[in-house]
């Protein structure tokens, strides 16, 4: 497919800029040499030989400096005004042209406008000199000091324009940047999520399956094929993740993400693991797609916690209900009294606690008074931050 480059048009300057500024340069050189100014006020031709060498020189030195107009502009505005002010006494002083390319040039390429505007007002005063003192024209100095000021506002609103632009390019980037970082972390705690579960099961039934493998061959088969299945999910389920990391991925080719639909599959994965789950459900209002997946997965991260520091056997509940505006999801476990949980907030319960704050709902957990923890998270059924 072919990529349409959206830069625009680039023209010599901006695509050559050393080739055009000496191209420039030498063009300069050559029309303050042969072209001068005639009685009348126009423009005529000369012979070199009509030149001072003194003058010929400065005019050399002047337009050699140019050339470095881009990357010392204040320097080069200052020996164009300098060369000008030494030909005033020879007669010759055609350096105007040099000069109001190098106003341009200040008002450019030079990073801070005090400088450019102290070059403005001493070509200002040389003009003055040239032609107010000396001949009393004072219309064409007029003239030229508007000129020689509209010349060098130009630059430099070309220049404030470029710099907004590349501030609004790094603007852009950093934020650009920031949303990738988000979604990052986003995919992080999905894959915590996904994952831990199904690891946390895989790692029981392994154990149940070691446990029993003498005595019951049968029952630790059936336990390592739960692992064998649980496995495959997980890597199912990195790889539907994973997926969002890779741009060039069909979005199309995903499968959908959980939703409340899926609980019947989760309680029996975790059933198989060995927790005794029993589940009710009095939810009647449709939920958003996205109240449902949050749900899904804060139901699924208790349910691993309990499987992690409860293990096998232990009696849980899942009770969905609404109440008012919001649906109410409390998971609570039967542990035994005196069970240690870990004092810090793990990685999981951050993720449920993001994911209803998300929402706009709330999240509470805390061990209960008779033995076990308990989960009570609020989503507004509505789905609305």
């Amino acid at each position: 497919m072919r990529v349409v480059s959206s830069r625009g048009f680039r023209g010599p300057f901006a695509r050559w800029p050393r080739a055009s500024d000496a191209t420039l340069a030498a063009v300069l050189f050559l029309t303050t040499v042969f072209v001068t100014d005639a009685p009348d006020g126009s423009l005529e031709l000369r012979s070199i030989t009509d030149i001072p060498v003194v003058a010929l020189v400065i005019f050399a030195v002047t337009a050699a400096v140019f050339y470095l107009r881009r990357r010392r502009p204040i320097l080069v505005l200052g020996v164009a005004v300098a060369g000008w002010a030494l030909l005033l006494p020879t007669g010759p002083a055609d350096l105007g042209l040099i000069t109001m390319f190098a106003l341009y040039s200040a008002g450019r390429y030079a990073a801070s406008s005090r400088h450019g505007l102290a070059g403005l007002a001493a070509a200002m005063t040389v003009l003055v000199v040239d032609d107010g003192v000396r001949t009393a024209l004072w219309a064409e100095v007029s003239f030229g000091a508007v000129l020689m000021f509209v010349v060098w506002y130009v630059g430099r609103r070309l220049r404030l324009r470029e710099e907004r632009a590349a501030e609004s390019r790094r603007q852009r980037e950093t934020e650009a940047r920031r949303i990738v970082a988000e979604e990052r972390t986003h995919i992080a705690r999905e894959l915590h999520d996904v994952v831990a579960h199904q690891v946390s099961m895989m790692t029981v039934q392994a154990g149940a399956a070691q446990a029993v493998v003498s005595a019951d061959p049968e029952s630790a088969r059936q336990a390592m094929a739960a692992v064998e299945l649980a496995g495959r999910q997980a890597l199912d389920e990195l790889r539907h993740l994973l997926g969002v990391l890779r741009p060039e991925t069909e979005r199309g080719g995903l499968g959908p993400q959980p939703g409340l639909a899926d609980l019947p599959r989760l309680i029996a994965q975790v059933r198989a693991a060995g927790l005794d789950v029993r589940i009710t459900d009095d939810l009647r209002t449709p939920l958003p797609t996205r109240v449902q997946l949050s749900a899904y997965r804060i139901i699924q991260e208790a349910l691993t916690n309990v499987l992690k520091h409860g293990g096998p056997g232990t009696r849980t509940e899942v009770n969905l209900r609404e109440d008012g505006t919001d649906m109410t999801i409390e998971v609570i476990d039967h542990a035994q009294p005196g069970l240690t949980r870990p004092q810090t907030v793990g990685h999981g319960i951050v993720g449920m606690r993001e994911r209803a704050t998300l929402l706009g709902g709330s999240l509470e957990t805390g061990p209960r008074l008779e033995g076990g923890f308990r989960v009570l998270a609020r989503l507004p059924l509505a789905g609305e931050a």
